[in-house]
């Protein structure tokens, strides 16, 4: 694979709330993942799939204040089984 887009933004998500028991993933409290654009190799694909329009969000200039989120570029959601909580972070590359 040759990537050849260069990103403007780059995303955290951190697990804030739930148990692996409750995840078909394994997916527990404290658990983090990175990425620009592609999914985070361990993460759950059906969360990600949510995610993804969140980033877009950001991508075309928006931001999560508009969803009622106290921060531009952070905002805590569930998963789609609503097992887990997850936080969104998105962080400016400046590239």
């Amino acid at each position: 694979m040759k990537k050849w887009i260069v990103e403007d933004w780059e995303f955290d998500i951190e697990v804030i709330k739930g148990e692996a028991k409750d995840c078909r993933l394994g997916l527990e409290e404290g658990d983090r993942f990175h990425f620009e654009y592609e999914t985070p190799q361990g993460f759950c694909p059906r969360a990600m799939n949510e995610i993804y329009t969140w980033c877009e969000v950001i991508r075309c200039g928006g931001d999560f204040t508009y969803r009622g989120c106290k921060e531009k570029y952070t905002m805590d959601l569930p998963c789609p089984c609503g097992c887990i909580q997850l936080r969104l972070t998105a962080t400016p590359t400046g590239r």
